[in-house]
């Protein structure tokens, strides 16, 4: 669909349903549920003659700084012409929410653009939250109307070749940035067409990042590097929102340049800043019901493309049995994530995986396989009081007997809560040596002696 098109498809939607607006300026968003905005026919007039605007002297490129000029002067040619005199800020107002309209993501722009944003939450066209700091906060953004809000939904979603409707009422997909998005649509969400947006920094986060924000240790991290470039098989756990995928990102920055990367995810989200990457992305059904990729389906298609590191950005069905026999049959460094509250909890949801992979083994042989396969296990976990931190760093160091025994190299210990609620704790070695410390040697990590003295 050409981009007029779609400005028109979006006029349309607009006067269908044309979000209320706040006339705070800080604030570019809706009016609360039930007050009516007496610009929005006003707005709507100016939307329909942008078009016309661009259809008749196409621009070269549709950028914000090219876009405002047109806007401004049709805005000020209606104004003129139906006699009225927009205030100052009223008339700023205006030509911001075009922009965002036509440009961006409609009233929820503002909130992607604001760096102390991590996440994004439409819960229906009246209520709109976002996440600062690991804590939620209600906006006095809203949209008009259910139209509205899946306008925009669509808008995300048809570049990616997705789709969302009453066959298919879900869908997960990107922004161009990485941000992630799930939608889900009546009649599954009752509240109305409700979007999430978990937002992706547009520089990917460093390690040293990370070690700032207090979700690990200089020396853990110094460990989590040298278990990579030694190409130890790692799985990152942790429940949703611990900042999982944000880890895995920083881990898989530790891989040497000349190697290849396969990436394998639903909707590829892992930025990473090596050349040699493959990313691979799952595709859904179409119409018919047909023609799903799987991310089993392209676990074993990259087994087929000289893969040097497989990291996929989440296991949660049967490939895990697919990730699990490419970690025993030569691929190391393999890295993953799973959703899981501990590490030995992490343990127990990859049989389950397993096994649903519809194959008939015995438990003992599955145990077998993830205490052979996987070396290390990076817990994360969301605090209290919203900040994210690495709790447990866990080597799995095989069987005995019937279970996988398990040892703890790194852990945080919490001693309680401040005075404003937040979590106090501090980092410490088990001072157990990991087992595997040879194979880092050999691999010519050297790390200090001291490192893993408690």
């Amino acid at each position: 669909m050409s981009l007029l098109k779609r400005l028109e498809k979006g006029k349309i939607q607009e006067e269908k349903s044309v979000e209320t607006r706040s006339p705070r300026p800080e604030v570019r968003g809706a009016r609360q549920a039930g007050v009516n905005d007496p610009w929005r026919d006003f707005k709507s007039n100016i939307h329909h003659e942008v078009i016309k605007a661009l259809e008749a002297a196409p621009l070269p490129a549709l950028t914000e700084d090219n876009l405002r000029p047109v806007i401004e002067e049709t805005l000020d040619a209606e104004a003129e012409s139906k006699g009225l005199t927009p205030p100052r800020m009223e008339r700023q107002r205006l030509v911001q929410e075009l922009i965002d309209e036509i440009l961006g993501l409609g009233p929820i722009t503002p909130l992607l653009n604001d760096p102390e944003v991590n996440e994004v939450m439409v819960n229906g066209p009246r209520q709109v939250y976002v996440e600062r700091q690991g804590r939620l906060e209600r906006t006095d953004i809203s949209f008009y109307d259910d139209a509205h809000v899946l306008h925009i939904i669509e808008k995300i979603v048809a570049p990616l070749g997705r789709r969302i409707d009453e066959s298919q009422p879900m869908v997960d997909a990107r922004l161009p940035d990485g941000s992630r998005v799930n939608a889900i649509i009546p009649p599954l969400a009752l509240n109305g067409p409700t979007l999430t947006i978990r937002k992706f920094a547009k520089d990917p986060f460093k390690v040293e990042d990370l070690i700032h924000f207090g979700t690990l240790t200089r020396e853990m991290a110094r460990f989590l590097e040298a278990c990579v470039k030694a190409r130890l098989n790692i799985i990152v756990s942790g429940g949703t929102g611990s900042g999982k995928t944000t880890t895995l990102g920083v881990l898989s920055a530790y891989i040497p340049e000349d190697e290849r990367i396969i990436t394998i995810e639903d909707a590829a989200e892992l930025q990473l800043r090596q050349t040699h990457v493959v990313t691979l992305e799952t595709r859904p059904a179409n119409i018919e019901g047909k023609g799903a990729i799987t991310i089993r389906d392209l676990v074993r298609n990259a087994l087929r493309m000289r893969p040097e590191r497989i990291i996929v950005g989440e296991v949660r069905s049967g490939e895990a049995l697919d990730m699990l026999q490419a970690m025993n049959t030569g691929h190391d460094g393999s890295l993953t994530t799973g959703h899981a509250n501990a590490p030995r909890d992490m343990l127990a949801r990859l049989e389950t995986m397993v096994m649903m992979a519809g194959m008939e083994l015995p438990m003992r042989a599955i145990r077998e396989q993830i205490a052979s396969a996987i070396d290390l296990i990076v817990q994360q976990s969301r605090l209290r009081d919203g900040s994210r931190r690495i709790t447990h760093i866990t080597e799995v160091l095989g069987m005995e007997g019937d279970v996988i025994v398990l040892q703890d190299i790194f852990r945080f210990e919490q001693t309680g809560l401040d005075k404003q609620g937040n979590v106090l704790g501090y980092y410490r070695a088990t001072g157990i040596r990991p087992q595997f410390i040879d194979r880092l040697e050999a691999a010519g990590q050297e790390l200090p002696g001291d490192i893993f003295m408690n």
